[in-house]
């Protein structure tokens, strides 16, 4: 049988570009099929990528040659690094983007990347032969064939606005949603389905706001962004903060029952870490002040996004409290907001490639898997594209481990717990967060990127100059000095970069400051290390299926329940439930080897 294509990529969004990009580089006869060309790498939300824990995902992505870190450095309106009072583990880069740039630039890349072919059409159905992936079908009833289909459809399949009590069929502002048949396909293929929310504030037009009465928000002056090369930060655009008072929150409660959210029309699970407005006012009703963060969409376009009032309240409402708010008493509203939703797959159903267990040749990412937001999107629409490369021609799968990147572990928590919310990245998902820094990520993860053929040769060489240097320089600062004059020359709570440029005046600041973290955390890092190893020593020991997790003494009522209701394989997976302590695993390792004893003590007898 002759194929059309290698890899059929379903839907031009963050995950789906990254896909097609990895799958086409990787040397995959490659198709992105998507409803719209034009609006390849469009932002829907807020026009921002990055932050603390999204932020590291953009680094690993980088590392791993995607394309999002490269898009990122030519269209930054602003650049922020996060948690700088912190420790390197948790601080967090954060770009405000030109969102109209940026989908220029996506899309015009993608069209002129060897390998892949860009589509303008709705895909009505996954064709199967023997339960196996052979291609897909469109709505225009054309059939283009290939051994794997990366799905990422975002928002659009099942996708249903709501502004008010009104609500139409829609993938977003002004897009028409998937197929309809598309879901109903996937139901077919015997997928559990599951529907989410999310949602979006007004926009409003710049020359109506009083940036006078905000609180300018100071731009960061850095030496590199996402991508390894460094980069001088200039040109960058003003962002405020304002906040909703005693006021907006009248407003919001005396009309809640005019929100969907409340009058029953929207069924959807809404992202616990991103509500609407409606949501805080009545999670929080002694709260009055929500920040507000008043920032561009684009250095050429009139729209301005205030990040934290995400609405799907009638248009009247949106009005009436935004001009409560502090600087926009006189906004006039370009856009409304409006809440979505549309359907997903439970990813518990998935493996660590993003392959359906039960359909080979059929892969996932992005939204659809129970996910908010663009990194998250286009991390997993990287391994996917990864894997369907791999899979169609027939080589060993690539795995991402949970103590190597914050990508692992964003997978493994979808294939292993799945989802009861949409799902947002946090430093604090990673149990390893010291050995997981945005500073190492190149460190952790190029050389297996090299060895896929994702990273050109030279910045490969460059990466293995800055490699050596940081390890030979670590080497022989240790043999010259203790870890305590090691600590009181650099900084105890923050990298001195001129003292340790001074000895290392070749390093790029990024290098300098994987040195300092490797000095200032070495003997925590010992014990990470140590941890992972024991971790990974119980890796294997699997949980028989008859064990009783109800009856085990000394473990709370709260995490015997847990153990029941997820039924983890083995320690490795009853590690990652939330909740779980190191006593805990430590009580279930002595238990399952005393019940699996006794097991083979009967049937010796």
């Amino acid at each position: 049988m002759i194929y059309d294509f290698d890899v059929i990529v379903v839907g031009g969004g963050h995950a789906g570009i990254e896909a097609a990009y990895a799958a086409a580089k990787m040397g995959s006869k490659t198709a992105l099929i998507t409803l719209s060309i034009e609006k390849i790498g469009l932002m829907p939300c807020n026009p921002a990528i990055g932050g603390v824990g999204k932020g590291h995902i953009v680094y690993e992505i980088s590392a791993l040659g995607g394309l999002m870190p490269k898009l990122c450095t030519k269209t930054y309106l602003q650049v922020r690094m996060l948690n700088t009072r912190k420790g390197p583990a948790v601080q967090g880069l954060r770009l405000q983007i030109d969102k109209y740039a940026y989908n220029t630039l996506a899309r015009e890349t993608l069209k002129q990347m060897p390998n892949l072919t860009l589509i303008e059409a709705g895909v009505q159905e996954v064709l199967t032969e023997n339960n196996a992936v052979t291609g897909i079908k469109t709505n225009a009833g054309d059939i283009h064939t290939a051994p794997t289909v990366i799905l990422t459809t975002g928002t659009f399949l099942g996708g249903r606005i709501h502004v008010g009590l009104e609500n139409y069929s829609g993938g977003r502002r002004d897009e028409q949603a998937a197929p309809a048949g598309l879901t109903q396909c996937l139901k077919d293929l015997g997928l559990r389905m599951g529907r989410l929310k999310t949602g979006t504030p007004p926009r409003l037009l710049r020359d109506s706001l009083d940036f006078s009465k905000m609180e300018y928000q100071e731009p960061d002056v850095l030496s590199s962004l996402f991508e390894f090369y460094p980069h001088k930060v200039e040109n960058t655009r003003a962002c405020y903060i304002t906040h909703t008072n005693q006021k907006t929150l009248d407003v919001i409660k005396r009309n809640l029952d005019k929100s969907p959210l409340y009058s029953g029309h929207i069924t959807g699970t809404a992202p616990r870490y991103c509500p609407s407005i409606e949501d805080k006012v009545s999670r929080f009703p002694e709260k009055a002040a929500h920040h507000i963060f008043v920032e561009p969409e684009g250095a050429s376009h009139d729209e301005i996004y205030p990040n934290g009032i995400s609405t799907s309240m009638p248009y009247e409402v949106q009005l009436e409290y935004i001009r409560t708010i502090k600087g926009f008493e006189n906004a006039i509203i370009a856009k409304a907001g409006y809440a979505i939703e549309y359907d997903m797959v439970w990813p518990d159903q998935l493996t660590s490639t993003l392959e359906v267990k039960s359909v080979p040749g059929l892969f996932l990412a992005g939204q659809i898997n129970g996910t908010t937001g663009y990194e998250e999107a286009a991390g997993q629409g990287l391994v996917a594209g990864v894997n369907a490369h791999l899979k169609a021609h027939n080589q060993a799968p690539f795995i991402l481990d949970r103590t190597e990147s914050y990508i692992g572990v964003m997978i493994d928590d979808l294939v292993t717990l799945g989802v009861d919310e949409p799902y947002r990245m946090f430093t604090s998902r990673a149990e390893r967060r010291l050995i997981l820094r945005q500073d190492n990520a190149f460190l952790r993860l190029t050389d297996r990127a090299y060895a896929l053929g994702l990273i050109e040769e030279d910045l490969y060489r460059d990466f293995t100059a800055e490699k050596n240097l940081i390890y030979d320089t670590l080497a022989q600062l240790r043999q010259k000095y203790t870890q305590a004059q090691l600590i009181k020359m650099f900084g105890e709570f923050e990298c001195d970069v001129e003292t340790l440029k001074a000895h290392v005046p070749q390093a790029s600041e990024r290098a300098l400051l994987t040195i300092y973290a490797e000095i200032r955390y070495a003997p925590y890092l010992e014990r990470e290390e140590k941890e992972v190893a024991k971790s990974k020593q119980f890796q294997e020991l699997i949980i028989p299926a008859d064990f009783d997790f109800k009856s085990l003494p000394g473990l709370s009522t709260e995490l015997q329940q847990k153990l029941a209701k997820h039924k983890p394989a083995s320690i490795a997976s009853a590690s990652l439930i939330p909740g779980m302590t190191p006593a805990a695993i430590s009580l279930l390792i002595f238990r399952i080897r005393l019940y699996s004893n006794q097991l083979r003590v009967r049937k010796t007898i």
